[in-house]
């Protein structure tokens, strides 16, 4: 596809219920770049329990391309729509896609979290996370790092060692997108 065309950015697709697997791997064959975080999750029937891998941001999927080019992205069974503001598009930043990549590569739990913006930031100084800057929760006496996307409103909460984070003042990094309170 030629993901490397500088008029190709990252978007996110808004996708029918429980399809985000299906029109990722429909948009893998036909060459665009995809992006499809996922967790493992413990999930519970009557009869019995499993731990199944779930999308992190469910009812999203993140697409590389150039919006210019986006009717064969469109007419992909299950896209409702590429979000945006408005009438426009917006592309997600990708630095915030890095963290959750980062987040996500660590091999620590990660998890959907509801979607915070205030908090005190840090700067995490070692470990699998370290140089990330953003905001520290506390969940049952366990500190999660947590790792917002604006433009979804939506947050994934990463477990962490606080003996790891260093407070900061402010924000170090221009666009950082780690977030908690």
């Amino acid at each position: 596809m030629g993901s490397h065309n500088v008029d190709f950015r990252w978007y996110a697709l808004y996708v029918r219920e429980r399809y985000e697997k299906i029109v990722a791997s429909s948009l893998a064959s036909k060459g665009y770049e995809v992006f499809l975080p996922i967790y493992r999750s413990k999930r519970r029937w009557s009869d019995r329990s499993k731990i199944i891998e779930v999308p992190l941001f469910s009812r999203y999927v993140i697409c590389k391309f150039d919006f210019r080019n986006r009717l064969p992205i469109l007419i992909v069974p299950g896209v409702h729509f590429v979000v945006g503001f408005g009438q426009t598009a917006t592309p997600v930043d990708p630095a915030e896609l890095d963290a959750v990549r980062i987040a996500v590569d660590s091999g620590l739990p990660c998890e959907p979290w509801p979607y915070v913006k205030a908090g005190q930031w840090v700067r995490v100084e070692y470990g699998a996370l370290a140089g990330l800057e953003g905001f520290v929760v506390e969940v049952k006496k366990a500190f999660k790092l947590v790792i917002s996307v604006d433009l979804l409103g939506r947050s994934v909460a990463v477990e962490l060692d606080r003996n790891a984070v260093r407070p900061i003042s402010q924000p170090q990094a221009v666009h950082s997108s780690l977030v908690a309170r």
